[in-house]
């Protein structure tokens, strides 16, 4: 039988924490770039499904599952019978009473008592209606936790995006400083030969040397996100993760607005849950409204009885009771109480559909001005490459020529590629907002 991924990335992490767990502060900051650590690699899929099973959050809703089921089989205990024995073996007087002045009691004597009691409610609106209730209840634990699913789904395929801009930016900052590299060892060899300043030399250093910086904390923001990205999947730190996506420059053409608003209001969770507040908050005031009405409960015991085990007679006891309920001051007020509780989930439904409107449109509006920018971006990108080339043209050939046309093609080229790296971050985040406002994450590739 074949392991399923997040099987085999939670087995690979639990050895991890074996094999490092007890691995000291320093060395295990000195290994966030070490090659010796063993690598995880993870896909945006595999990251997303992985948080589902591993993140705290995630595991805290499933708890709290646990607690209204058993809340609702508390309520189904009050429907089914009780039943209950008692064995009582006594030695006792009884007082009889006092004859001129003196009290006067009986003679020692034992009673040994065997019994057994049931009891079985037999009709009760209100218990019925409130062990529905408490169904209705669990629903709501489920879906809450399945909103909390893809929350926590949709902040680690951020992070993830977030972490393949940084080392998208790490690639251009490389880039960049290659460039200046080069150029610099130009200058250099110009100046030696008399074509060239200082300035120039000293312009490109100083250019140089910013790229560096540049470099060193994108560098610094790639292991800052990758160690978020493990937290928020709930995987031990001491590993070397491997993202093996990369950002995507085409998206699917998203639905229309319409369309969109239709399908995150059938698959949102937030809405599911929402409603099933509100059908358990009625369930809840109809049972309060309920005590109203009389219940019928049946009782009745079956025992032995007499002064010693082997001398006893059978005795027994049964009852059918109706309960009327007549007057109790604080019914009116839960009644109330439960009735403002169900005007409110209703408030609050219309608060959620408000936001999943407000999310969708975002989402395509985002995800519209990410396509149009990244295609501004590679235009702008081919025309800094192009700058870049004649100028370099120029201060090659032209024998008293600046390097500043070269430093201006270089900027430009510098922020075409951060214009580009950051359309496509834009683009890629968009389209996890997309799909997370269409309650679709679990379709996201």
């Amino acid at each position: 039988m074949k392991m399923h991924r997040t099987q085999r990335y939670a087995i690979s992490v639990l050895l991890v924490a074996i094999l490092f767990g007890g691995r000291p502060a320093g060395a295990q900051s000195e290994g966030l770039a070490s090659e010796s650590l063993p690598e995880l690699r993870l896909s945006l899929r595999d990251a997303m499904e992985a948080a589902i099973d591993n993140n705290p959050n995630v595991r805290l809703f499933k708890e709290r599952i646990e607690t209204a089921r058993a809340a609702s089989k508390t309520q189904l205990g009050a429907l089914l019978p009780n039943l209950s024995s008692t064995v009582r073996q006594s030695r006792q007087t009884v007082f009889l009473g006092t004859f001129g002045l003196a009290p006067v009691r009986s003679d020692p004597f034992s009673i040994f008592d065997a019994r057994a009691n049931v009891s079985q409610s037999l009709f009760s609106l209100s218990l019925i209606q409130r062990w529905r209730a408490s169904r209705e209840a669990l629903k709501v634990a489920e879906l809450e936790s399945e909103t909390t699913k893809f929350d926590t789904m949709s902040a680690v395929g951020l992070l993830y995006v977030e972490a393949l801009k940084a080392e998208a930016t790490v690639k251009t900052r490389s880039s960049n400083m290659q460039l200046f590299e080069e150029l610099l060892e130009l200058a250099r060899s110009r100046r030696g030969g008399g074509m060239g300043t200082g300035l120039d030399t000293a312009r490109l250093e100083a250019q140089l040397e910013n790229e560096r910086q540049q470099l060193a904390a994108a560098r610094y923001e790639v292991e800052r996100l990758k160690l978020n990205i493990l937290h928020g999947l709930g995987f031990a730190f001491d590993v070397r993760l491997t993202l093996t996506d990369p950002l995507k420059l085409e998206v699917s053409s998203p639905p229309t607005l319409e369309d969109a608003v239709v399908a995150a209001m059938a698959q949102r969770m937030e809405v599911k849950a929402q409603q099933q507040r509100i059908r358990t908050a009625s369930l809840t005031l109809n049972s309060t409204e309920s005590e109203r009405i009389p219940s019928v409960t049946a009782q009745g015991d079956y025992g032995l009885i007499g002064n010693r085990m082997h001398n006893t007679l059978d005795t027994y006891n049964v009852g059918l009771f109706l309960t009327v309920p007549l007057f109790e001051g604080g019914r009116e007020g839960r009644i109330s109480e439960s009735r403002s509780q169900v005007n409110q989930e209703n408030l609050r439904l219309r608060v959620v559909a408000n936001q999943v409107v407000l999310d969708v449109r975002e989402a395509l509006v985002t995800l519209s001005s990410a396509k149009e920018q990244l295609a501004i971006s590679q235009v702008g990108l081919q025309a800094a490459l192009k700058e870049l080339a004649l100028a370099r043209e120029r201060f090659t050939v032209l024998t008293a020529g600046s390097n500043f046309e070269v430093t201006n093609g270089l900027n430009s080229l510098s922020r075409a590629r951060d214009n580009t790296v950051d359309a496509m971050f834009r683009l890629n985040g968009a389209r996890v907002n997309l799909a997370r406002a269409l309650g679709e994450l679990d379709k996201l590739n």
